[in-house]
């Protein structure tokens, strides 16, 4: 399911990378506890959440405020701490991939010795 996503120019991502980056917010929004990671499309790829949130984690454009708006709602907002000219993916992305981890660590069973 992992695909191959293109790497950044110069920090900078293609614009399907900052669509791929909301439609993984909306999914984490509506990933419902215990199921498995959702899944995105990137570009024609079915492509792991956390994949895009890692691909976008050095990216120093700045996201949109409609984005922004969304993730206030799902980090604190010390993650998401905006410089000069605003929040960048990198803030938001490094924010959301740690979510998805924890997530993924409660999802897992408990091994009593």
């Amino acid at each position: 399911m992992t695909s191959l996503l293109p790497p950044l120019y110069e920090g900078h991502a293609p614009i399907y990378l900052h669509n791929a980056f909301q439609d993984a917010v909306d999914a984490y929004e509506d990933w419902i506890a215990g199921a498995d990671e959702p899944a995105v499309d990137v570009n024609g790829k079915h492509t792991r959440i956390s994949v895009v949130f890692r691909r976008l984690w050095s990216c120093t454009d700045v996201i949109p405020m409609r984005t922004l708006d969304a993730l206030r709602d799902l980090v604190p907002e010390a993650s998401l701490q905006s410089g000069e000219s605003g929040t960048t993916y990198a803030q938001a992305a490094r924010a959301m991939r740690s979510l998805c981890e924890q997530r993924q660590k409660r999802k897992l069973p408990v091994i009593l010795p």
